[in-house]
């Protein structure tokens, strides 16, 4: 799903002809994944610049609705993220045949999102639910799910998380920041990504 990536960038993009470029530059750093969020106009047109890669994962984040799962698929994206559980969003997502990561911040919210059959869920916002601390909570109960933080996940902390068996990969947006992308500033997005997986033991391509 993430190309084997334990960190998911989480992209904000109005500029969709920089996609390549982006995913060129996140791939050098060692990150062959990123999670467009569908909050611009130029997410899907971006999603399909890069879709198609083998060399990289592209994902759509911030799927709410059932109309978003069909268009995130039709651009090509390879998983979806959402930032909460809706079980028309899940069922949608099923028969499309692609993977989806739902938002969870309560056992409730876990319990009905196993019941339908997923077992990798995003924990968001994961700071403000308790961080690392919630999450070797929920582990208990748990056991077979495997977790996403999101959600003030930066440099600083994303090793704390990855620490915890029940933590397949982070997200956040600290190696693509908002400036980089407006600027089109490919080269921060590569030393950030480098940085990052250098941080968690995983040496940039």
């Amino acid at each position: 799903m993430l190309n084997g990536s334990r960190i998911v960038p989480v992209v904000v993009l109005d500029d969709a002809s920089f996609a390549p470029d982006l995913a060129d530059a996140l791939a050098a750093g060692g990150i062959p994944c990123a999670e467009i969020t569908l909050r611009t106009p130029a997410a899907l047109k971006a999603i399909r610049a890069i879709a198609g890669r083998s060399d990289f994962a592209v994902g759509a984040g911030t799927v709410t609705t059932v109309a978003q799962v069909d268009a995130a698929v039709d651009a090509g994206a390879t998983y979806l993220v959402s930032p909460g559980f809706d079980d028309a969003v899940a069922e949608r997502a099923a028969a499309r045949g692609v993977p989806l990561v739902p938002g969870i911040a309560t056992a409730t919210e876990i319990q009905r999102a196993v019941a339908a059959g997923l077992d990798h869920l995003k924990v968001f916002p994961a700071a403000a639910v308790g961080g690392p601390a919630a999450l070797r909570a929920f582990a208990g109960p748990f056991p077979d799910v495997r977790f996403l933080p999101s959600g003030g996940v930066s440099a600083a902390n994303a090793g704390e998380y990855l620490a915890l068996p029940s933590v397949f990969a982070v997200s956040g947006s600290w190696m693509v920041p908002s400036a980089a992308l407006s600027a089109r500033d490919a080269e921060t997005v590569r030393a950030l990504s480098a940085e990052a997986t250098a941080a968690i033991g995983v040496p940039a391509a």
